[in-house]
């Protein structure tokens, strides 16, 4: 299995790549949008990172697509993300997929429900102890059931209260994570810095937020941020690079007929 700071020390960055929508009324048209974008960040020698169903709406799955439109994947440059809402028997699938299909690194996620998704059960993969599955438990089921298969990685919110999410990230650590990314940061962020602090040992890379919507945001980390702010997506990249060095690059909502040609001018 590949090292996860091979990806900072080689600058590779996380380009997030979302599934289509289960309900798209443009299936045909999504795929292949999907397969360009899939594409062009592989042969970018980046890692093209697919999420699971993100908000909580419902959308295929990145191993689907990938099998579905043979698409090739190189250990080091696929990522797949990995929640909670999930049955026993489309988790073991998830997981039985991605390792036939060579892919190594999960970033394991406790997700976004809904009504219409369902959600794992303690009993389902071995947990007694608890009242819900979160990312610790269904990491201990991924390292027991899988062992020495998957590069696992877990989130760190730094918008949450800190003694609430330096515990739980120590969990995390404990069951099984050895790389972390943060939810979208804009400007430095003390609770990062503590976190490099508290993990020098452990990867960290930063998630960059590449949509000049703050709206959406503030949607997506409950942090109010003024409507008039002025954002630039690259320079606030820039700006990343240079406060945080020692950290790779996740990059949300990239626009890839207008941004994806200039972030490979920023990371040299």
């Amino acid at each position: 299995m590949h090292d996860p700071r091979d990806h900072i020390v080689n600058k590779i960055y996380h380009v997030e790549v979302l599934p289509p929508k289960q309900d798209s009324t443009k299936l045909l048209i999504d795929l292949d949008l999907f397969k360009e974008k899939y594409l062009r960040v592989l042969n970018s020698g980046y890692c093209v990172c697919i999420t699971d169903n993100a908000m909580g709406i419902m959308a295929f799955q990145g191993h689907e697509i990938i099998e579905e439109m043979s698409l090739y994947v190189h250990p080091n440059q696929v990522m797949i993300h990995l929640n909670t809402f999930h049955t026993k028997a489309d988790l073991d699938n998830i997981l039985e997929s991605c390792k036939n299909l060579k892919i190594e690194s999960l970033l394991v996620i406790t997700g976004d429900g809904s009504d219409r998704l369902p959600k794992l059960q303690p009993a389902d993969i071995g947990e007694s102890d608890v009242e819900s599955v979160t990312s610790v438990e269904l990491l201990r089921y991924i390292r027991r059931s899988y062992p020495n298969t998957f590069v696992l990685g877990v989130a760190f919110n730094p918008y949450e209260p800190p003694e609430h999410e330096f515990a739980k990230m120590k969990r995390k650590i404990a069951a099984g994570a050895s790389f972390i990314i943060t939810q979208p940061i804009i400007e430095r962020n003390a609770q990062v810095d503590q976190l490099i602090n508290e993990y020098p040992t452990i990867p960290v890379t930063v998630e960059a937020w590449m949509s000049k919507k703050l709206s959406l945001l503030s949607d997506a980390i409950g942090y109010e941020i003024p409507a008039d702010t002025e954002y630039d997506p690259i320079e606030t990249l820039k700006m990343l690079h240079e406060v945080y060095p020692q950290c790779g690059v996740y990059l949300s909502l990239v626009g890839f007929k207008t941004q994806y040609d200039l972030i490979k001018d920023v990371w040299k």
